[in-house]
């Protein structure tokens, strides 16, 4: 398991942040809707690790279990208890206990934040992402949000990093001011920004007042990663990755790797090549979110199945086939492109 510093409830020492790299927010597969409950499908725990060991053999860096894209509003607390668990284990049996799990939390009171960071810990969690709080989005202020985030971070089991999703937060905004001020507490090792507003991204991951050893900035956008490590961010939590884990790496390995020893005007264009690739992959996560991944999974990789959600998330694309054929020759590109990476690698 993953270590990290002060992480047992303790404000007094700074804990350090996760490792930088490739993570993947991933979907929780439920079984087929269809042939089970229709008010809350059961876990498909098998489809799952299978999952998460594709993606850890592929290079991930880590797992976001039970982020927006891992429907963590739909899942209970024992449930939320045996998915972490499940998942430690099959890392840890495969030999991929270096590859930290990071768990979300959905609740809008800090009493239940807390609780689920520590159901979150106790499953093998190793930090949380927290989302802000955003059903009084309007009439919240930036003070309310740091005295808001500071509580949680004084009192958590784990070290935090702040989720900043505006697209199911009812538009709520965090400055990067703010941001600045939450980097400077023990406890908030980081953030993850699924936004594309790159000049706040900018002033929070290049900020000189920010100690970036100790808070780091991780992009929510594959199709922003060039941009964001350009300015100091230090990797992404990534859906595409979810599906296409090895393309994703391949473009922040490439980015690093030029940036140690002089980037070449060949490099530039392949970076820029797989910038395109994997920005023509996003639409489809950005236009039907969760559905959208779990769709291609299935149909790229018959891991799980479209019909695998919680309502109101009814599971596949509306028009099904048709919606498909859309998408189609993107996705069997990137496909193509995963398996030469795969076999490039061996």
């Amino acid at each position: 398991m993953a270590q990290t510093n002060g992480a047992n409830g303790s404000s007094s020492s700074p804990s350090s942040p996760p490792p930088v790299g490739i993570y993947v927010p991933v979907p929780t597969f439920f079984a087929d809707s269809t042939s089970s409950s229709q008010a809350a499908p059961p876990l498909d725990l098998e489809t799952q690790s299978a999952h998460s060991l594709f993606l850890a053999r592929a290079g991930i860096r880590g797992l976001v279990v039970l982020g927006s894209t891992g429907e963590a509003i739909h899942i209970t607390p024992s449930e939320r208890s045996e998915l972490l668990r499940s998942q430690r284990k099959a890392l840890d049996d495969a030999g991929f206990k270096d590859r930290p799990i990071i768990a979300g939390t959905t609740a809008q009171s800090i009493p239940e934040a807390l609780e689920q960071i520590s159901v979150s810990k106790d499953a093998g969690a190793e930090y949380a992402m927290v989302h802000s709080p955003g059903y009084f989005a309007s009439n919240v202020n930036q003070q309310g949000l740091i005295q808001w985030f500071e509580t949680v971070a004084n009192e958590s089991v784990l070290p935090i990093m702040v989720y900043h999703y505006p697209g199911v937060t009812n538009g709520l905004y965090i400055s990067p001011a703010t941001f600045e001020r939450l980097a400077a507490h023990p406890k908030i090792v980081g953030c993850k920004l699924s936004h594309g507003i790159i000049d706040d991204t900018t002033l929070i991951a290049a900020n000189p007042k920010i100690d970036h050893d100790g808070f780091v900035v991780f992009t929510g956008l594959g199709q922003n990663l060039i941009p964001v490590l350009a300015i100091g961010g230090v990797g992404a939590i990534d859906g595409l990755a979810g599906c296409f884990p090895r393309v994703v790496v391949q473009l922040y390995d490439l980015f690093n790797s030029s940036l140690k020893k002089g980037v070449t005007s060949k490099e530039l264009v392949e970076m820029r090549e797989l910038q395109y690739r994997i920005c023509e992959g996003e639409k489809v996560v950005a236009k039907w979110g969760v559905v959208g991944m779990k769709e291609a999974i299935a149909r790229i990789w018959q891991m799980g199945g479209a019909k695998g959600a919680r309502l109101p998330l009814a599971g596949g694309f509306e028009d099904g086939e048709q919606e498909w054929k859309k998408w189609e020759p993107v996705f069997t590109g990137l496909k193509e492109l995963e398996q030469s990476l795969e076999k490039q690698a061996k």
